[in-house]
């Protein structure tokens, strides 16, 4: 590995919106509160003038248009890379075969046999590596797990995720594997699942219903509503006389409840907090950063979350497949 320095020097390539919101901002909020932790070395976009200015917004040192231009010249103890799903693979793969502890973004690739790729890189190389689903590190969905976790045993587990005028017929993989995911990390691997089309007019997307089963006993759904009008995330945790209710990253009250015996036992609400705050980002960001600080393996790792892509992918073509007969 490369680090040998205490300042953990950073790179970030790509400077999309989501780039922007997703990870430049919580690392130069991570800095300011940790000046003497990291360095934000280096920053990459094919349209340099992006990078000059992520430079001038968050702090980064150097810009650079050509990937291969900054890794040969940089000395970075890890990278986060913000690419369309076509290049996660290629790109990871690289900093994975380079030895750079990385960050690579969900879906892990535009299909299964990249993401397989992947996969078998991160466990060739050895090469530490995270995936950015920052549903894992929301503080609302945290606090409802560790409530109900004393509440007693889970029974049914539920996400409803909205979205607006969302038509891209590859919905499923790209947006709905956020669903998928927290899922499993609230209650543990998929062993089958169900997928219903609610078939759409002329025109819409068509809107999915899935039923889950989980290797625990635990059932789940997710309610899959890409053209609802309104943008929101809901999930919801239930046992025997008690439910944990989650609206996070999006909607309009933002938080989570807990309901016991038929009464409002907890409630916070995440609304006036920081987006990268409320909505995982800074969590995430800080767990990769603290974990090369301390030589630790970062979490999710590609392996951990490769099954949430896959069984996305299988949803997927099990609703075209439905869709033909």
């Amino acid at each position: 590995m490369r680090i040998q320095d205490p300042v953990i020097r950073l790179g970030l390539i790509g400077c999309g919106e989501h780039s922007e919101s997703g990870h430049a901002i919580p690392l130069a909020r991570y800095k300011a509160a940790h000046p003497d932790e990291i360095n934000l070395a280096a920053v990459c976009d094919l349209q340099v003038e992006r990078a000059l200015e992520f430079c001038g917004k968050y702090g980064f040192f150097a810009a650079y248009r050509n990937v291969d231009e900054m890794l040969g010249q940089e000395h970075l103890d890890g990278c986060i890379a913000v690419v369309p799903p076509e290049r996660i693979s290629e790109l990871g793969i690289k900093l994975l075969n380079l030895g750079i502890p990385c960050v690579v973004e969900k879906p892990l690739g535009s299909s299964l046999a990249e993401v397989t790729a992947l996969q078998s890189s991160a466990a060739t190389t050895h090469t530490w590596n995270m995936v950015s689903v920052n549903r894992r590190f929301m503080p609302s969905l945290n606090r409802a797990i560790d409530w109900t976790s004393g509440a007693g045993s889970l029974r049914y587990i539920r996400c409803t995720l909205a979205r607006h005028a969302r038509n891209e017929p590859d919905f499923i993989w790209t947006t709905a594997v956020h669903a998928v995911d927290a899922l499993r990390y609230i209650a543990g691997e998929v062993c089958g699942f169900d997928i219903h089309t609610l078939k759409a007019e002329a025109g819409s997307a068509d809107w999915y219903s899935v039923d889950l089963q989980f290797e625990n006993g635990i059932s789940g759904r997710i309610d899959v509503l890409p053209t609802a009008g309104m943008v929101e995330e809901t999930y919801e945790l239930f046992g025997e006389g008690f439910r944990a209710s989650v609206t996070c990253p999006f909607g309009p009250r933002r938080g989570w409840r807990g309901f016991r015996d038929g009464q409002l036992v907890a409630e916070e609400s995440a609304n006036g907090e920081p987006e990268d705050i409320l909505n995982g980002c800074y969590d995430e960001a800080a767990a990769f950063i603290r974990a090369l600080s301390s030589k630790l393996v970062p979490k999710p790792s590609i392996a951990e979350v490769v099954p949430s892509v896959a069984l996305c992918m299988e949803m997927a073509e099990t609703a075209n497949a439905n869709a033909r007969t």
